[in-house]
C-alpha cells in the first residue's frame, strides 16, 4: 500500500517541528515533504524581503502541491503558515497554534490583520492543535468550533529524557530558552548576582543562541559572576538530556508562553522548575508545590525563591517525583504522537 504523504508548512529546522514530523513518520508511517520561507528574519531589509516572499508564497506552495501530490497539509502558527495552508485549496488541513494566542506582539500595527488571518485559518482548518489547555482560552473567546480542536502536547521522548542517578547538592541551574529579549535572561543573571553577593555557591548553564548572547556575556562580567555562568551556545538536541541531568533547577522566565516542551524535558530529568507566573506555566506548575511561579522581572523574588528551593530539600524531592510521573502520564511522546497520527489517518479516511 502506498504511503500517505503530508506537506509540512513551517520552519523545519526547529526542534518542535522535528519532533512533530519524526512522530508522524514513526507512528503514522507517513512520508513528509516540507515548504518554508527562505528569507531569514534577522534584519529590517530581510524582514521586508520575507514579507514580500510571504505575499508571493501561495504560488510556490501550489506548485509544491502539484509536484509532491501530498494527501494533507499540516502547518505551524495560525497567523503565518497556518493561513498559507488555509488558502492552499487543499484538504484536509491541520494547523497548530504555537503560542498562547499566536497574536504576538499585541502592540504590532499588524495585530488587526493577524486577527482576521487567524480567524480565516481556524475556519478553513479540519483539525486545530492546541498543545495545551492554555491555548484553548483564546480559541473559545473568538468562537472557534471546539469540535475541531485536539488538546494534546506532542510530548517528549522519555527514553532519552530520564532522571539522573544522583542530584547535586548546591544550585546547579540551567536555562534552555532562546537568547531573545522575551525570555528575560538578564533578569535571571541579575538574580544570580544577588545570590553571589549573599555568598551562595552556584553554577548556571545557559544553553542556546540568540540576539542577546554578547549582551548577556557582558552582563555576567559586570555582575562578577562570569566564572560561574556557562554559555554553551547552540548545541545538538542530543546533548541536552545530559546537561539537564547534571542540573537540579530549571529556570524559564518568558513574558508569554504557549506549551513549553523545554519545561517537560526538564521535569522528566528531575530538574525542579522555577518559571514565570504566566498562564502558560500556571497550567502545569503550582507555586511551592511542584515548582515556583515568579513575577516577571522580579529579580528579588527570583533570588529568594531559588534560596527557598535549595533549602527545602524534602519538598523539592517530592516535587521532582510528582513531575516525572506527570510527564509520563501526560507528555509521553510515544503515546501522544501515536494518537495524533491516528487522528490524521481518520481525517484522511473521512476526506475520501
Amino acid at each position: 500500500m502506498k504511503k500517505r504523504k503530508i506537506l509540512f508548512l513551517g520552519e523545519s529546522y526547529r526542534a518542535d517541528a522535528i519532533t512533530w514530523m519524526k512522530g508522524l513518520k514513526e507512528f503514522g508511517d507517513f512520508e513528509i515533504c516540507t515548504w518554508e520561507l527562505q528569507t531569514p528574519n534577522n534584519s529590517k531589509l530581510n524582514r521586508f524581503k520575507r514579507i514580500l516572499e510571504y505575499i508571493l508564497s501561495p504560488v510556490s506552495i501550489r506548485k509544491t502541491i502539484r509536484q509532491q501530490k501530498p494527501d494533507m497539509i499540516i502547518a505551524e502558527r495560525t497567523t503565518s503558515y497556518g493561513f498559507l495552508a488555509a488558502i492552499s485549496g487543499m484538504h484536509p488541513i491541520a494547523i497548530a497554534q504555537q503560542g498562547r494566542t499566536d497574536l504576538w506582539p499585541e502592540t504590532s500595527v499588524l495585530y488587526p490583520l493577524k486577527k482576521l488571518i487567524q480567524k480565516y485559518a481556524f475556519k478553513k482548518a479540519d483539525l486545530i492543535h492546541a498543545w495545551g489547555p492554555v491555548m484553548t482560552i483564546s480559541m473559545r473567546e473568538i468562537g472557534v468550533d471546539m469540535n475541531k480542536v485536539l488538546v494534546l502536547p506532542k510530548g517528549i521522548d522519555l527514553s532519552i529524557f530520564t532522571p539522573p542517578a544522583h542530584s547535586p547538592k548546591r544550585i546547579e541551574a540551567i536555562v534552555t530558552r532562546s537568547l531573545q529579549p522575551e525570555y528575560r535572561h538578564d533578569s535571571i543573571l541579575k538574580a544570580f548576582g544577588i545570590l553571589n553577593q549573599k555568598g551562595i555557591d552556584f553554577s548556571l548553564t545557559i544553553v542556546g543562541d540568540g540576539t542577546r548572547l554578547q549582551f548577556l556575556r557582558d552582563l555576567a562580567r559586570e555582575l562578577q559572576i562570569e566564572n560561574k555562568v556557562i554559555f554553551t551556545g547552540r548545541i545538538p538536541n542530543t546533548e541536552l538530556p545530559k546537561l539537564l541531568q547534571q542540573s537540579n533547577i530549571y529556570i524559564s522566565m518568558p513574558i508569554t508562553e504557549g506549551v513549553s516542551a523545554s519545561l517537560f524535558e526538564a521535569m522528566a530529568c528531575n530538574c525542579y522548575p522555577v518559571v514565570s507566573d504566566i498562564p502558560g506555566n500556571q497550567s502545569w506548575i503550582k507555586h511551592r508545590k511542584n515548582g515556583q511561579l515568579i513575577e516577571i522581572d522580579n529579580i528579588e523574588m527570583l533570588a529568594e525563591e531559588l534560596i527557598w528551593t535549595i533549602e527545602n530539600v524534602e519538598s523539592r524531592n517530592i516535587a521532582i517525583l510528582q513531575n516525572r510521573n506527570f510527564v509520563e502520564d501526560n507528555a509521553n511522546y510515544d503515546i501522544n504522537m501515536k494518537a495524533i497520527a491516528e487522528k490524521y489517518h481518520a481525517l484522511l479516511n473521512l476526506n475520501k
